[in-house]
């Protein structure tokens, strides 16, 4: 029986110092793809950036470039570069000009 007791604390180990941080991490990227809207930046698996355009069920239709759209799984987002915030009015875009290309701060070029 004593010969059981480091087993049980090697596995009590792994447990803390491998598979909780996994379980915490595949949460929160699940998290992150149940929050994607329209308007987002984000990339994806595959190293694509793009704004999206539109939001159907597992479906993204993402812009890559000006008039360029395609059709993704929600899934594939491996990343947001837009935090959601709450509009409060502020506007970063002093310039009148169109913000999600020409401002020059986000990661889509065009």
């Amino acid at each position: 029986m004593a010969g059981f007791i480091p087993l049980i604390l090697i596995f009590g180990l792994m447990y803390v110092l491998m598979i909780r941080p996994q379980q915490k991490k595949v949460k929160a990227q699940q998290a992150l793809v149940s929050s994607i809207q329209a308007g987002d930046e984000v990339v994806l698996n595959s190293g694509i950036f793009g704004v999206v355009k539109d939001v159907e069920d597992d479906i993204l239709w993402l812009e890559v470039y000006d008039g360029i759209e395609l059709k993704v799984l929600r899934g594939s987002v491996d990343g947001r570069f837009n935090e959601p915030t709450a509009d409060d009015g502020d506007s970063d875009d002093e310039s009148g000009e169109d913000s999600d290309h020409d401002s020059g701060d986000g990661p889509i070029v065009g």
